[in-house]
């Protein structure tokens, strides 16, 4: 069980670096920064490929980047060797706030 769970952890660990290589086109933070993912869930299904659950939310409803972002984290998180599926959800519960950022994309944006 413990090699199971490191290597969940070690597939959400490059979920999340590829993850960090998103912007939102009109914010110099990528999106796990920006605090837009609210869960990255593994499952694993064959030896070696694990299926991704991303549950993120977008600045507001109204995002122009709506459908860009999500589809950019789908791709490149399918793309992981490692990953047999992606799936990318969005909510809006509950609601996007500045204070969901990390302190350091804060301090970048200067809201500190």
């Amino acid at each position: 069980m413990a090699a199971e769970q490191q290597e969940s952890q070690s597939v959400r660990d490059q979920v999340i670096e590829v993850i960090r290589g998103i912007y939102d086109p009109e914010i110099p933070i990528d999106i796990y920064e920006l605090g837009l993912i609210y869960e990255i869930n593994v499952s694993e299904i064959i030896p070696n490929k694990a299926n991704v659950h991303v549950l993120m939310t977008l600045t507001s409803p109204n995002c122009p980047s709506a459908e860009e972002i999500p589809t950019e984290v789908k791709q490149k998180v399918s793309a992981l060797e490692s990953v047999a599926e992606a799936e990318v959800e969005i909510t809006f519960d509950p609601p996007y706030t500045q204070e969901m950022m990390s302190e350091a994309a804060r301090l970048t944006l200067g809201f500190m």
